[in-house]
């Protein structure tokens, strides 16, 4: 009797059923979804309360950036108050800043640099220019001067030439220290003219400061005459170093007409 009873007790103890774990793992819902006292002690639900402050914050930070770019592309809170001007020694500074036009007050973000290069380099002195803002109220004009290289005589006076051939100014006086230029035309687009300011820029500063005159009816026969009354018959553009070094020996030898046009074959006469 003993043994059946044990039987049947161990037989009811395997049919019952084992009981639910609850410890502590997540349950779910019908929907899926945990409960909210489970979500709330994991962590990783969001509070009404911080939803809303995020709200804020993305609202107020929208609001911030409209209001700055109101004050800086429509009012004058950042707007120009002067104009800088760099570069400039022959040119006027205020004849620059009246080509320039810049606008008074304007939003600096809203000043059309490139306009105002445009306006600047139509000034027959200004060689180049570079137009920049420098906040939160100037605008800065940088500009290049042309710089003479020769002059020619011509109506109204003594004309000035830069190094791209162009006649740019004119003035009452003779030039002091520059060579005058006996050509038949001078412009940049002038063959000719292009040679002999290709040869000017080739020469070193001691041989130009000895120059009084420079002619030439071709592009490769281009001349020159010293302040010593010698005449340099220097030919085109091309091995300036070579033709220097050649001149300066010939230099030594008595002539009028020192000849280097063909540096490996020179001629003093």
């Amino acid at each position: 009797m003993g043994d059946g009873r044990a039987s049947t007790r161990q037989t009811t103890q395997r049919r019952r059923p084992a009981a639910r774990r609850t410890t502590g793992a997540a349950v779910r819902s019908r929907r899926g979804r945990r409960p909210l006292t489970a979500r709330q002690r994991t962590g990783s639900g969001v509070s009404r309360r911080k939803a809303l402050r995020r709200r804020w914050v993305a609202l107020l930070s929208v609001i911030t950036v409209l209001a700055l770019g109101y004050l800086i592309f429509f009012t004058s809170l950042l707007g120009v108050r002067s104009v800088e001007v760099l570069g400039a020694s022959t040119v006027p500074a205020d004849q620059i800043r009246a080509a320039a036009q810049v606008p008074d007050q304007k939003p600096m973000m809203l000043v059309d640099t490139d306009a105002i290069v445009s306006r600047v380099q139509e000034l027959p002195g200004v060689a180049s220019v570079d137009v920049s803002r420098s906040w939160p109220s100037t605008i800065e004009i940088t500009v290049t001067e042309r710089t003479a290289i020769g002059f020619f005589a011509g109506s109204g006076g003594f004309h000035l030439v830069d190094s791209t051939g162009l006649d740019y100014k004119t003035v009452q006086n003779k030039p002091a220290k520059l060579p005058e230029l006996t050509l038949a035309h001078v412009g940049p687009d002038d063959a000719v003219t292009k040679s002999v300011v290709a040869v000017l820029g080739s020469l070193p500063q001691s041989l130009k400061d000895q120059l009084t005159s420079v002619r030439a009816q071709t592009a490769g026969g281009v001349e020159f005459t010293l302040a010593n009354g010698k005449v340099v018959r220097w030919g085109n553009a091309d091995e300036p170093d070579r033709k220097m070094k050649v001149l300066a020996v010939l230099l030594t030898r008595d002539g009028k007409i020192y000849d280097v046009s063909s540096p490996e074959l020179p001629t003093v006469s």
